[in-house]
């Protein structure tokens, strides 16, 4: 009855890319319902009146090791070189993050820094990367005490500020994305692709969904147009059946009325602040020990902008609540056992309705580089086109 084989909820990496894909690829119409006044979601950046590119929602830096993401988006995008550097603030002192060789230099004697490098390159092998908790289980008693020192100095005091809750508490894939590197090589990131959109991310996305088989209605929330059925089974669209596919990209607890109870997310608090010259040597310094919030971003890094003004952000985390006028956008799932085994009832909820697809970070209670959420919207759309309204 009606002319869409598919309706993506949101206007986000993985709701642009499905929607190019099976547009594209299956010659599927289709609409994409957003509820927010722009597209590219959480990647959504300005230009300021200095011409400032500005990450609305914090510091969003592309980097890849999968070769057929970077061809894909850089069929709507050229690219800017960058490669991310993070400084945190540790004892008084600027020091690399992710932890390095040259983090031990600067915050250790040279005896002592040196002991504890030879026995990282000796135990682990030069350029690993060390979960700090593994770290922090070694035999070696040296290797434990550098452990205790930067799990107490660079990670406890930052995660308690970024999730609310002790370390202890959070699933190991979270503890897990802490590393010690046996290296001297600064950077954030080690992939091979690393780079900046020319003209923003938001641009990229509208050249992905710039298609003929793609309808875009920005600042419409999807119960405007689509409802679940009075059994939970299905789909309704403006009141009558939707046989084609949804795929939903917001958050799972929403779509289902919170039936189970909320899934607790943490959201952030962003403060800009136009500055008149250079701010920091790196364009993110973390402050893991002082302060409210967790770090200070430069935006003029990411272009090379040696002088003149300048934008900073702060970012300040908090509990989601969507009644408060700060912390109203849900930004990262909290992720412990508990929240996981709610995530669960959802998730086989939905399984029982035959013609929807979860996707992204919201929709499947997890945690997404960009290049993971485009790969996975590239693997998800093959699946999704092999679909027809007959399976239901």
């Amino acid at each position: 009855m009606f002319s869409y084989d598919a309706i993506v909820l949101g206007a986000g990496l993985s709701g642009a890319v499905m929607a190019q894909r099976l547009a594209s690829l299956a010659g599927w119409r289709v609409l994409i319902l957003e509820q927010r006044d722009h597209l590219a979601g959480n990647c959504h950046d300005e230009s300021n009146s200095d011409g400032i590119l500005i990450h609305r929602y914090g510091p969003h830096i592309f980097h890849t090791d999968k070769a057929e993401v970077w061809d894909y988006l850089s069929g709507f995008t050229d690219w800017i070189p960058y490669e991310h550097r993070v400084h945190g603030r540790i004892d008084g002192k600027l020091v690399p993050l992710p932890f390095n060789l040259n983090s031990i230099d600067a915050l250790f004697p040279p005896d002592q820094a040196q002991q504890y490098s030879q026995l990282l390159l000796q135990e682990y092998g030069a350029e690993a990367r060390v979960p700090i908790l593994l770290l922090r289980q070694n035999a070696d008693a040296l290797l434990r005490q550098l452990a205790d020192y930067v799990y107490d100095k660079v990670f406890r005091g930052y995660s308690l500020k970024q999730w609310g809750i002790d370390p202890d508490q959070l699933d190991p894939e979270v503890t897990g994305r802490v590393p010690v590197l046996v290296s001297r090589d600064n950077r954030y990131f080690q992939d091979p692709y690393q780079a900046i959109p020319a003209e923003g991310y938001t641009r990229m996305v509208e050249r992905i969904v710039d298609h003929p088989l793609i309808e875009v209605r920005l600042g419409t929330p999807m119960r405007r147009h689509l409802q679940l059925n009075p059994h939970g089974t299905g789909f309704l669209f403006d009141g009558m059946p939707f046989t084609g596919q949804v795929i939903y990209t917001g958050m799972i607890d929403a779509l289902f009325g919170f039936e189970f109870g909320a899934l607790p997310y943490r959201s952030l608090r962003f403060e800009l602040e136009q500055v008149s010259g250079p701010w920091q040597p790196v364009a993110t310094v973390n402050y893991p020990n002082e302060h409210d919030f967790t770090r200070i971003t430069e935006f003029g890094h990411f272009v090379g902008k040696a002088n003149g003004p300048d934008v900073i952000m702060r970012e300040f985390p908090m509990a989601y609540d969507v009644d408060s006028n700060d912390s109203s956008m849900p930004y990262y799932p909290l992720f412990t056992q508990a929240n996981q085994a709610l995530f669960e009832r959802y998730k086989q909820h939905a399984a029982g309705i035959a013609n929807l697809t979860l996707l992204g970070r919201l929709a499947e209670y997890k945690y997404y580089d960009m290049d993971d959420a485009v790969y996975k919207a590239m693997q998800m759309a093959a699946e999704v086109s092999e679909w027809s309204p007959t399976q239901a």
